[in-house]
């Protein structure tokens, strides 16, 4: 065995698949995939082949063979091509997802053709779809229904669109759709073995029209195709996998498959000799212990079904009385039972209780017995007026009782036997002293509610929960210039211009759909309509109003049209500030040099707060001899104040670094420089690269870390002492030196200079946002050689993963890139 062959062996091994602990082999997967494809191309075949029957309206199509009366059925023609698409599709696997779409579609046809005209067949009722696509000829010598299709095969098509569905779908269980599957391909085989056996019984049901002969082997074809859609699950894993139990069930369902037809054939062959019974008896053989077998299960589940529901109502029977005692006893209203002379026959403890007498001296006894006489006369004559009604009575009443006057809520009803005949009265009588109260107190309420409303200075509306005005103010004749009985029933989204109209309705729908709606005020891109269609500004609070289940909604609606105008005034100023500023920055800030062998890229953000300008800025200073110094700073603080500073700061260091002085010695002046500044603040870094040592020597002014990318290394920042911030150090002197440390950069590098606005952020660890941007660096450059083009790309790059949020972003950013060519630099630059 060669190499190849034995790893050809070993992958076949490890790519057997298992499913329910069966073995299976992928090649036999896919084999039984293909078979069952083609069983469905083969009845959506058949069903195409009596589909051109009809249409063609050629009859040896339609019945097959010559002489036979049974035609196959131009709706089911239709249902066996959808089901074989159907079944081809789901067997190929999701390689689109219409393609899952069209199968199911498919499939529900063939189940909707199939269900309704099986329940033509069990209704007798006329659907109109028996000949829908065509007018059915052969009627007359099949059935009384013309075009529709036999009952066992609208039964089949059902069940196997209703399998295809449910192959169709994962989570269900893969043995429902093969058992529908089996049944399909059973009702198929019923009708064979009725053409074999020569038994019209098993062809055709009663009057209706017979299963056309071509039909039932497209069934089998349908059916075998459902029960190996999913040859590794369910029924069909069991025959399908590679181990034992495959090969014993594919021998024993050839041998079921097989040799009951041919024993059947045999039967049948010696009762045509005359040595055996009926033919109809031996046709059934093999169909009939499977029906019979079924039936008996779910008989016996029927059986005990029946005992279940018997034992149930025998307990609930016995359980009545007590229940009703229960509820007399339990129940918060008076309830009491007289006969028709109106004697008490039963009372519970709340009329006890009511009366403060105790039940023994209450039955037997008349109303006269036990009320005080104005109450008993009442009553007795409410139970007369019920009586003579013949029907329940309810209403409130103010009565007098021994505990003084109560409201009550008094329903009465005749209790009648099973003639009809009243022979009792019941009386159910609830306290509803406390709910009369609150009743009145909510009127209160709501003429305050009222008297509150019409006082507010808006124009405020209610509106139901579909946004349909209810309520509305006097102001609305202000705001709106319409009354407020013209709004009521009118749309608060038909209020607003035809341009706004949708989203301002959007709007309230969604406040109303919120589960918890809390009060807002939005006063952005608001408009009203007034009555002589003109549109103006407004701003609009909103909140909640629980009345009942039904939410409503309350709107405070004010004209902002004066608001609107005096704001864009301040905009406008506003922003010619920004511009001065802006122009002043800049004019301080000036434009770097650009070295031509020095490929370099910067990046220069402004604070979305104050006017825009803040105390940022670098420079780029040729020093000549190959060497070039840069310097990047901040100034704390921001406004015009930060960027004066700045400019100051920068002609200093750009003045001190043109005199070749030392990382250090520069940052000593810049210290006393900013320490006669009161009150500021300043981190400052300046850096001298040697392009012909390939070097650089650099001093911090507790300034963040220059990140230094080399060529196909991993980024890395310069390590160099941070000294204080400028500024710090006593004026008079004394205070901590600047040191500067000298630095090997290797050719081909990119140096990374920032200001703190890039890495800082809320909520998280500066060290760790410095990590972040040198790796995002890194990634950007992919080690390539630096050229303007790329660092361009770099910068924004790094921009925009560092500073997601632009518009929120309060702080200035700075970045410079600038690329090491090395001592060749010229030369390579001048070489490209």
């Amino acid at each position: 065995m060669t190499r190849q062959q034995h790893a050809s062996g070993l992958s076949g091994v490890q790519a057997m698949e298992r499913a329910d602990s069966l073995p299976f082999h992928p090649p036999a997967l896919a084999a039984v995939r293909t078979a069952a494809g083609i069983m469905a191309l083969l009845a959506a075949l058949l069903g195409l082949v009596g589909l051109t029957g009809w249409i063609a309206d050629i009859d040896v199509l339609k019945s097959v063979l010559p002489g036979v009366a049974v035609s196959m059925k131009a709706n089911s023609a239709v249902a066996l091509v959808a089901l074989g698409v159907s079944l081809f599709l789901l067997v190929r696997g999701p390689v689109h997802w219409w393609t899952t779409a069209v199968a199911r579609a498919a499939a529900a046809l063939a189940v909707v053709v199939g269900v309704l005209t099986l329940a033509e067949h069990v209704t007798g009722a006329q659907l109109g779809i028996d000949e829908l696509l065509f007018r059915d000829d052969t009627a007359d010598v099949q059935t009384s229904v013309p075009g529709r299709m036999a009952p066992n095969t609208a039964a089949a098509v059902a069940l196997a669109g209703a399998a295809a569905l449910c192959a169709s779908a994962r989570r269900v269980p893969a043995w429902i759709s093969q058992a529908m599957g089996l049944a399909v391909g059973a009702l198929g085989l019923l009708r064979l073995y009725g053409a074999a056996y020569a038994v019209p019984e098993l062809e055709r049901f009663g009057a209706y029209t017979g299963m056309a002969l071509h039909t039932a082997p497209a069934l089998i074809l349908l059916g075998a195709a459902v029960f190996l859609a999913r040859p590794d699950e369910g029924l069909s894993g069991l025959l399908m996998n590679a181990g034992t139990t495959g090969a014993l069930g594919r021998r024993l369902i050839v041998t079921a498959v097989v040799v009951p037809p041919l024993l059947g054939w045999g039967v049948l062959a010696g009762e045509d000799a005359g040595l055996y019974g009926p033919r109809l008896g031996t046709a059934l053989l093999v169909w009939g212990h499977v029906a019979a077998l079924t039936a008996v299960i779910f008989a016996a589940l029927a059986v005990g079904r029946r005992v279940e529901v018997a034992h149930g109502r025998l307990e609930w029977q016995v359980r009545q009385n007590q229940l009703l005692r229960d509820f007399m006893e339990h129940t918060p209203a008076a309830v009491f039972i007289k006969d028709l002379e109106g004697r008490f026959l039963a009372v519970n403890t709340r009329f006890e209780e009511s009366l403060q007498m105790p039940r023994d001296r209450v039955l037997g006894r008349r109303d006269l017995d036990v009320m005080p006489a104005g109450l008993a006369r009442h009553a007795r004559e409410a139970d007369l007026a019920m009586l003579a009604r013949g029907e329940p009575v309810q209403r409130e009443e103010r009565l007098t009782l021994p505990g003084g006057p109560r409201e009550f809520l008094t329903t009465l009803f005749p209790l009648n036997d099973a003639s009809g005949a009243s022979y009792a009265v019941c009386g159910v009588v609830t306290d509803i002293t406390d709910r009369v109260a609150a009743q009145r107190e909510v009127e209160r309420a709501q003429h305050r509610f009222l008297a509150l409303l019409e006082s507010a200075p808006d124009a405020t509306l209610i509106t139901d929960g579909k946004g349909t005005v209810v309520m509305a103010n006097a102001q609305v004749r202000r705001v709106f210039g319409r009354s407020p009985g013209d709004l009521v029933g009118t749309r608060v989204a038909d209020l607003s211009p035809d341009s706004a109209r949708r989203r301002q309705g959007a709007l309230l729908d969604a406040y109303l759909r919120r589960r918890d709606p809390q009060p807002a005020v939005v006063d952005r891109n608001l408009y009203g309509l007034r009555g002589d269609g003109s549109a103006f500004p407004v701003e609009v609070s909103v909140s909640s109003l629980q009345a009942g289940r039904e939410t409503l909604a309350v709107l405070s609606v004010r004209d902002i049209t004066e608001r609107r105008r005096a704001e864009a005034e301040r905009a406008e100023r506003y922003e010619q500030h920004r511009q001065v500023a802006y122009t002043l920055q800049h004019s301080l800030m000036g434009e770097p040099p650009t070295l031509a062998d020095l490929p370099s890229a910067y990046r220069y953000l402004a604070a979305v707060k104050d006017p825009g300008v803040g105390g940022d800025w670098f420079d780029v200073i040729p020093l000549g001899g190959g060497r070039t110094g840069v310097i990047i700073g901040d100034v704390m603080g921001r406004g015009l104040e930060a960027a004066a500073v700045m400019g100051q700061l920068r002609a200093a260091s750009h003045a001190l670094a043109g005199t070749g002085v030392t990382p250090s010695r520069l940052m000593t002046s810049l210290d006393v420089f900013v320490g006669d500044l009161p009150g500021q603040l300043v981190t400052c870094l300046y850096l001298i690269l040697d392009q012909d040592r390939c070097e650089v020597a650099v001093c911090s002014a507790g300034h963040p870390p220059v990140i230094v990318l080399p060529p196909g290394g991993p980024p890395g920042r310069l390590r160099a002492p941070v000294g204080v911030p400028l500024g710090v150090n006593d004026p008079g002197g004394g205070g901590l030196p600047f040191e500067e440390v000298t630095r090997p950069v290797p050719p081909g590098s990119v140096l990374l200079l920032y200001t703190d606005g890039l890495v800082e952020q809320p909520g998280t660890d500066i060290e760790a946002r410095i990590d972040v941007l040198a790796r995002a660096a890194g990634v950007a450059l992919g080690g390539a050689r630096a050229d303007p083009a790329l660092l361009d790309r770099t910068a924004d790059r790094l921009l925009s993963t560092l500073i997601t949020a632009p518009a929120d972003h309060d702080d200035d950013v700075t970045l410079l890139l600038i690329g090491v060519p090395g001592p060749q630099g010229v030369e390579t630059a001048a070489a490209g």
